[in-house]
């Protein structure tokens, strides 16, 4: 029962993140559904599992619409097409772990500071979106499937909730040395309106939190809770 509770505080959460209208969706199903499987998992195991694929799906749909808002950045890549890109990053990590000499294998946040460098010439998109990704997963001891021996720190996780915001305020606000933006984002004119951009960020911070919160309850552990303005906010230790 707690754990379709927190389920539905999740969306909740989420609901409220965004600031529109709920949309009817299904409840995220795992792929391994295998009794075998499922037997060494406890419910916050599953809610993990939960946590970092529908996380990892955001930040897939943010890499592509950054893609298509910057056409520019993945010419500096490949000749291929962005969906072809972006399936590449996110399944081909037993080819490239991750690591890219045009980013000279910077991860976590090194690589999202990499993306708003004045004196960087690659792929800003990639940059920040494998930063973004490399450091959800170290937070989560670099897995992505969870049984009841892992163990992992809610500190982290929310720690990370709290990176993610300022890398969504830096994305919407660094500028270069001519006040342009590093990336395009969310559009708002006077035909035009879109914050898909913030929405995406919106879900990935309030699932981060809930599972943060969740597992500090579950640990009994206490989460020290910083506040900084965004203006002026570091990146906190993961």
């Amino acid at each position: 029962m707690k754990f379709w509770l927190l389920i539905l505080a999740c969306s909740l959460i989420t609901a409220c993140a965004l600031n529109s209208p709920v949309e009817s969706k299904p409840i995220p199903e795992l792929g391994d559904r295998s009794t075998a499987n499922q037997l060494g998992k406890t419910d916050m195991d599953r809610m993990a599992d939960v946590e970092i694929e529908e996380n990892t799906k955001s930040l897939r749909n943010l890499m592509t619409k950054l893609y298509k808002r910057n056409p520019h950045e993945i010419v500096k890549s490949t000749p291929d097409p962005v969906e072809k890109m972006v399936d590449w990053v996110f399944d081909g990590e037993l080819q490239h772990h991750f690591q890219f000499k045009g980013m000279d294998n910077k991860q976590g946040t090194d690589a999202i500071f990499l993306a708003f460098n004045p004196d960087y010439q690659g792929d800003r998109v990639l940059a920040y979106i494998v930063g973004l990704h490399t450091m959800l997963l170290k937070a989560h001891g670099n897995k992505t499937d969870f049984y009841f021996t892992d163990t992992i720190d809610p500190q982290s996780i929310y720690n990370v909730a709290r990176n993610i915001e300022i890398a969504a305020w830096k994305l919407s606000t660094a500028r270069d040395a001519d006040g342009n933006l590093y990336l395009l984002t969310n559009e708002i004119n006077d035909k035009d309106r879109n914050l898909s951009f913030e929405r995406e960020f919106g879900k990935m911070i309030g699932r981060t939190d809930l599972y943060a919160i969740a597992l500090a309850e579950k640990s009994q552990r206490m989460i020290s809770r910083i506040m900084q303005s965004l203006a002026t906010a570091v990146f906190l230790p993961f």
